[in-house]
């Protein structure tokens, strides 16, 4: 799920601004609780473990059915975004997604923060294999921001997305500037089968030399997906090398879907 800038080119597209004011407290009162007392009850060895190993792991059940449809409910009202894309208009596929502005509702803010600290551990790991002259990642998630931010990337990530009928997503990496933090998160908000069919999220893999390896997640309601922003590294006999990660939704046949991303850079 998650979803933005397929290339440098498409990045640099003009974004369909609108101001909106800072989330109002129903919806605060919508998101109270504390993702960090949600993220406990996982295995995180064992999930970083998977995402090392192929590039994605699960989170079931990160939020529960009502968290989904209060989440996906606030997509109507855009005071609580920054921007709204519409993906027909820049080649990116067909459906709408929406950028939070900050401050971002409690929860996601929680979220966002307490699976940064879980994930950096990983990222360190893939940083020392591939580019470790490159400083290494921060242990809270305020220090990435305030280096976002003096780098120019000042603007929130986190967005929803939504899809009707025939809508889709290309295959994509969600950059947004120099400054990349290497794994992103997405909810699915809808339940398969019910709200919709069709709407899977796809992965791809490319190795060197080789053709491109698809996987398809298995998500339902509130589970979430670990995945690869760009490349993680693989070991191989004379070292690790880089392996390339892309990710898209395929056509929505019935219904609507509805996606939360959670990314962890900010954007130029």
């Amino acid at each position: 799920m998650l979803e933005r800038a397929p290339n440098a080119a498409q990045a640099a597209l003009p974004l369909d601004e609108a101001p909106g004011d800072p989330p109002a407290s129903a919806i605060a009162k919508a998101f109270a609780g504390d993702g960090d007392d949600t993220l406990q009850r996982y295995d995180w060895p064992a999930v970083s473990q998977q995402v090392d190993s192929q590039g994605w792991g699960l989170l079931p059940r990160l939020l529960d059915a009502a968290q989904c449809q209060q989440m996906a409910a606030i997509y109507d009202e855009a005071a609580h975004f920054r921007s709204r894309i519409l993906m027909q208009r820049h080649a990116f596929g067909r459906g709408e997604y929406q950028y939070f502005a900050y401050p971002l509702p409690p929860l996601l803010q929680a979220l966002r923060t307490g699976l940064y600290a879980r994930l950096q551990p990983l990222a360190e790991q893939w940083r020392q294999q591939l580019t470790s002259a490159a400083p290494p990642w921060p242990a809270q998630h305020a220090a990435l921001l305030a280096q976002c931010h003096a780098a120019g990337q000042q603007r929130p990530t986190p967005l929803l997305l939504r899809y009707g009928a025939h809508d889709y997503n290309c295959l994509h990496q969600d950059l947004y500037g120099e400054l990349v933090f290497p794994l992103q998160v997405i909810v699915l908000l809808s339940q398969p089968g019910e709200d919709f069919d069709g709407g899977e999220l796809v992965l791809t893999e490319q190795r060197p030399r080789m053709q491109s390896r698809v996987q398809v997640l298995p998500l339902q309601r509130g589970d979430a997906a670990i995945i690869a922003v760009r490349e993680r590294p693989v070991q191989g006999t004379r070292g690790s090398f880089r392996v390339q990660h892309r990710h898209g939704v395929s056509t929505v046949l019935r219904g609507h879907r509805h996606t939360l991303g959670i990314v962890f850079h900010d954007a130029e």
